[in-house]
């Protein structure tokens, strides 16, 4: 944010658990956002999920490479319209391996083929809830980019959804990375703060897209 005195600092807010501010630059974000729209329309586009007991999540998601739903991958959209699930665009595999050797190393990324992108909308009123990314069969780390609105994102331990916990604040542009001994930690977004992005990127809502890398094979899906 210009208007503050200093910079936002990187920092590890837990082993293998980086937080990047302002990585991404506002022509980025917005290159980032306009694809973010095109993947939201359908087929296979935006949809609210809903859980094995019959809940709904409150953020709308839409994937790519890999459809995502509880709790498991497919590859169509087997709890929305049936459609093939979209593309993994390559460039998006290339920024996932750039995010992660600027976060925690050129070793962390190596031989990471990333695959899936989870693209999550939250509006003002959207939550998640604590939660760990387990449904893959590979350990390569988890990339997660903020755009829009600012949110509490709320990083926690790999035993429980309760305390111990870090609450960090993810703005437009934001990175946070995490892998190795935090590579199952739950997280979740206790908050989101509407009216807060920044104006010239023209988004109301908050939009995080997550990347990881599936580690699976078959053509047909498979369960976690």
């Amino acid at each position: 944010m210009d208007t503050e005195l200093f910079p936002r600092a990187r920092g590890e807010i837990a082993p293998g658990a980086v937080h990047v501010p302002d990585w991404l630059n506002a022509r980025e974000q917005r290159e980032l956002l306009d694809a973010c729209r095109d993947w939201a329309r359908p087929p296979a586009g935006l949809r609210t999920v809903r859980t094995p007991g019959g809940g709904a999540m409150t953020a709308r998601q839409v994937c790519l490479g890999w459809h995502w739903y509880p709790y498991a991958y497919a590859r169509t959209v087997v709890d929305g319209d049936g459609a093939p699930v979209k593309p993994f665009p390559a460039w998006l595999g290339e920024l996932g391996r750039r995010a992660v050797t600027e976060a925690l190393g050129a070793d962390a990324a190596r031989g990471a083929a990333y695959d899936i992108a989870l693209v999550n909308f939250y509006d003002g009123d959207a939550r998640m809830g604590m939660h760990r990314d387990g449904d893959e069969k590979a350990d390569a780390p988890v990339v997660s980019l903020s755009l829009g609105d600012t949110c509490v994102f709320r990083f926690g331990n790999t035993a429980t959804r309760t305390r111990p916990w870090t609450d960090v604040e993810l703005r437009s542009g934001d990175l946070f990375v995490f892998g190795g001994p935090s590579r199952l930690a739950h997280h979740g977004v206790p908050r989101v703060h509407a009216g807060t992005a920044p104006p010239e990127l023209g988004l109301t809502g908050r939009l995080n897209i997550t990347l990881r890398v599936s580690g699976l094979r078959s053509a047909s899906g498979c369960g976690s």
